[in-house]
């Protein structure tokens, strides 16, 4: 969160898409392996990995049946609140996209992502990073894994979250070459979706707990 802050008071933003774009736009906005394989082809096989997690909640295989029931539902739960929180934020966002704004041959003036209710004259709804959420969001994903008692278990968590924290990382930096999104939104991005994941699974853990009290 502090460094997240502090890069997002600095206008780094600003500075960096500068380095990648100018008045004529970004140059690799239409790069096909960036727009076709980092972004299309990446959003596809991320609805893949998530239809099967959520048949193997329904219908564990392999390691998922060492998993109980609730855990897996929490999985499912905790990917599918990170995915909404992200789009529900984009809904309501009157911040453009990079490519927008006048300097680099748009119609967007910027405006900060937090000068709520303020337009910058661009078509907005692009804070956070919906592209970088469709790895982020599986940081529920490791949570199970991360809290077990068991020191392989916790292994196996931290190499999942080092995985998504990757991937989610290289998804956000496509996005931002191409001019889609300032590195800031991939962080805020990444907060929101370990933020949701997080509480997503202390209520479980609490709900858990208090079942086993009540029976």
């Amino acid at each position: 969160m502090a460094l997240t802050l502090t890069w997002d008071a600095s206008g780094a933003d600003i500075r960096v898409m500068a380095w990648l774009g100018g008045a004529q736009g970004f140059v690799l906005r239409d790069h096909w392996w960036l727009s076709s394989i980092g972004h299309d082809g990446t959003k596809r096989l991320a609805v893949l990995l998530y239809l099967g997690i959520v048949w193997m909640a329904i219908r564990p295989m392999g390691i998922w049946r060492q998993m109980p029931r609730m855990q897996r539902l929490e999985i499912v739960v905790g990917i599918s609140l990170s995915l909404l929180a992200v789009t529900a934020l984009k809904r309501v966002s009157l911040t453009s996209c990079p490519w927008e704004l006048r300097a680099f041959g748009g119609i967007a003036n910027h405006v900060s992502h937090w000068a709520w209710g303020v337009t910058d004259g661009g078509s907005g709804h692009c804070f956070p990073g919906g592209h970088a959420s469709s790895a982020l969001a599986f940081v529920a994903l490791s949570l199970p894994w991360l809290a077990s008692t068991q020191r392989h278990e916790r292994r196996t968590g931290q190499k999942l979250l080092a995985a998504v924290l990757l991937m989610g990382l290289v998804l956000g930096a496509i996005q931002t070459l191409r001019g889609a999104h300032y590195p800031s939104h991939t962080a805020w991005t990444a907060l929101i979706c370990a933020a949701v994941a997080w509480v997503n699974q202390r209520f479980f853990t609490a709900y858990r707990s208090w079942s086993l009290r009540d029976c």
